[in-house]
């Protein structure tokens, strides 16, 4: 009996303690006693890989995938958007797998480096990003009348052209370059690296066994020669279209070209700055040591990158 009375006079103690006790560890906790500070979880990036987009154009669904910057899930805030294309024989998760763009990205927007964005990562399968000689599959009608759209529908992002910007390597390149100089209504901004910027000559020289492969689906079917050089390639060359688009419309982007001086590309967009600087189109021309190469394209995203944010803060 004695020993159960002690029992329950200990129980009360304890009771009373507890809310001293608890108040004592908050005051502890303050800062203004220096004492530890309650830990706040930092806002983490997202990424969604392979997303699906039902295209009415294509009559086909077309896989991309997002990366929202850190704050993007706690903020009501819209956000500019980059258009990155992957390179020929790659797809949606091409530049996360091998180029670590979420990774680069997140890093440069938690150093203050870069701005946040979106990045937005579709599959252009084999199509170099534009309609092929058939018609049949017309990649750039989807981009630019159905794509962007379902972009700017679906996310938060800011929809004037100076907030867009498009980015891309090899294929991936050569598909930005043409997207923004057919529509420089839509982008404020592209920065091409290693693009598959290639003159007449150099095209009508590719091998028959890779230009059967690579090329003749999209832009003539299996021929040689002069046969090469048809309207759709004409239409869709970058080098052709620096030296006869508008002036106009091609001083409407801000145009980054980066291409390795190891890099069997080099020429070709030598002379796409060559074209530019003669019709004195602004621009940016960087040959850094380095070759066809993911190493290469993980180094040269951050410059690129920085260059189209900085078209963030102009004026339409």
């Amino acid at each position: 009996m004695h020993s159960r009375c002690l029992l329950f006079c200990l129980l009360i103690l304890l009771s009373l303690s507890a809310p001293a006790q608890s108040r004592r560890r908050a005051q502890l906790t303050t800062p203004q006693n220096n004492g530890p500070v309650p830990v706040v979880t930092a806002p983490q990036a997202r990424l969604l890989e392979s997303m699906v987009f039902n295209s009415s154009l294509l009559n086909q669904t077309v896989k991309y995938s997002i990366y929202f910057p850190p704050d993007y899930y706690i903020s009501n805030r819209r956000y500019p958007v980059v258009y990155l294309l992957h390179g020929y024989g790659d797809n949606e998760t091409g530049w996360v797998q091998y180029g670590e763009a979420d990774r680069i990205v997140d890093d440069k927007i938690r150093s203050g480096e870069l701005p946040p964005m979106i990045i937005v990562m579709p599959d252009g399968g084999k199509s170099f990003y534009i309609n092929d000689y058939q018609a049949k599959l017309r990649y750039e009608d989807m981009f630019v009348q159905e794509f962007v759209q379902h972009i700017d529908a679906t996310y938060r992002t800011r929809t004037q052209r100076q907030y867009r910007g498009i980015s891309g390597l090899s294929m991936g390149g050569f598909g930005s370059l043409v997207l923004a100089m057919h529509h420089p209504e839509l982008f404020g901004s592209c920065a091409a690296l290693s693009a598959s910027a290639r003159t007449d000559e150099m095209f009508m020289a590719i091998t028959d066994e890779r230009y059967n492969q690579v090329f003749a689906p999209v832009f003539s079917g299996p021929t040689t020669g002069q046969d090469r050089l048809t309207v759709t390639w004409k239409r869709n060359s970058p080098v052709t279209l620096a030296r006869s688009a508008p002036e106009g419309d091609l001083s409407r982007v801000r145009w980054y070209i980066d291409c390795g001086d190891d890099d069997a590309l080099s020429p070709g967009n030598a002379t796409l700055h060559i074209a530019l600087t003669e019709r004195k189109i602004p621009h940016e021309y960087r040959v850094r040591n380095g070759a066809h190469t993911w190493d290469y394209w993980r180094t040269a995203l951050p410059d690129a990158l920085k260059f189209i944010s900085d078209s963030f803060i102009g004026n339409d």
